[in-house]
């Protein structure tokens, strides 16, 4: 736990505490899982299991390993969990002002499909829902289907 902190601690203005971490991960569908080198945790993810979608609640990398694809290997193993029978998307929320946590995202083929107005209570700052779908994944959820009004706009 002291070095999941550490990396949440550098990795975030506003960070998780060791009680947040334990609250989440007390209940029945939340998992956490850890990148290490050797020993050292560089990296970690928590995310819950729903229905028809897994949700990261908190995923971060140490700063000095990033770009180096510890991030993009965790991405992978959440994603190969999907299947097309149960769960078909991957969610996460993302604050509007961590461009490298958007990009980062984007690369492993997740996209933005809507804006939570003041959803970080800690900063009244927006966040981005953004999803990644199972190939073959026609789940109609109000999450995956974005609307673009001003190309609707433009086109009426």
């Amino acid at each position: 736990m002291p070095e999941v902190l550490q990396t949440e601690q550098e990795s975030f203005e506003y960070s998780w505490t060791e009680e947040d971490f334990l609250r989440c991960l007390r209940q029945r569908n939340c998992i956490g899982m850890v990148a290490e080198q050797g020993e050292k945790v560089i990296g970690f993810m928590i995310y819950e299991l729903h229905k028809s979608k897994l949700h990261i609640m908190n995923f971060a990398v140490l700063p000095a390993y990033r770009r180096f694809g510890v991030g993009a290997q965790m991405a992978a193993k959440l994603i190969s969990k999907l299947s097309s029978h149960r769960r078909t998307r991957v969610t996460l929320a993302v604050r509007e002002t961590n461009l490298a946590a958007q990009l980062f995202f984007r690369v492993q083929g997740f996209r933005a499909t809507r804006v939570m107005r003041s959803y970080y209570e800690d900063s009244g700052e927006d966040a981005f829902l953004m999803h990644y779908s199972f190939a073959g994944d026609t789940a109609d959820d109000s999450d995956s289907e974005a609307v673009n009004r001003i190309s609707q706009f433009e086109e009426s």
